[in-house]
């Protein structure tokens, strides 16, 4: 599967969170998948960026990466996530870029980058997702 069918072959995202939350996906392989989420709509009481909506915005790009891994008849599933937010951000658009760590037949491991419109790290996450069969 090339790099435009894996993000060609995604899900619609309506009604789903991602949709609620603006993430945008725009680039999907085995290997790096990269997104968009605007921190409006996604801050906590105080303005700033939700930590929250930057784990979600992790284990979405991660999650895509991981079910193109997967390939087809194989779904992959969160097992395990972690985050560390360095700063926030109260306006703009922050991006997350998923790059693979370890790409097994069972595990797939992801270490993901998010970054304000400026460039500066906000949080580093890792995402460990599990590559099941698909049941009937």
């Amino acid at each position: 599967m090339t790099d435009t069918d894996a993000l060609a072959s995604t899900p619609s995202i309506a009604g789903t969170l991602l949709e609620r939350m603006g993430i945008e996906v725009t680039e999907v392989s085995a290997t790096r998948a990269v997104g968009t989420m605007p921190v409006q709509g996604n801050t906590q009481p105080y303005g700033l960026l939700h930590g929250g909506a930057s784990a979600a915005l992790a284990e979405t790009l991660g999650s895509y990466a991981a079910q193109a891994h997967a390939g087809p008849g194989r779904a992959a599933v969160g097992i395990e996530i972690n985050a560390t937010h360095h700063r926030s951000a109260r306006s703009g658009i922050v991006t997350g870029t998923a790059t693979a760590v370890h790409l097994g037949g069972r595990l797939a491991t992801y270490q993901v980058v998010v970054e304000d419109d400026g460039g500066r790290l906000l949080c580093t996450a890792r995402l460990t997702c599990m590559v099941i069969e698909l049941r009937d």
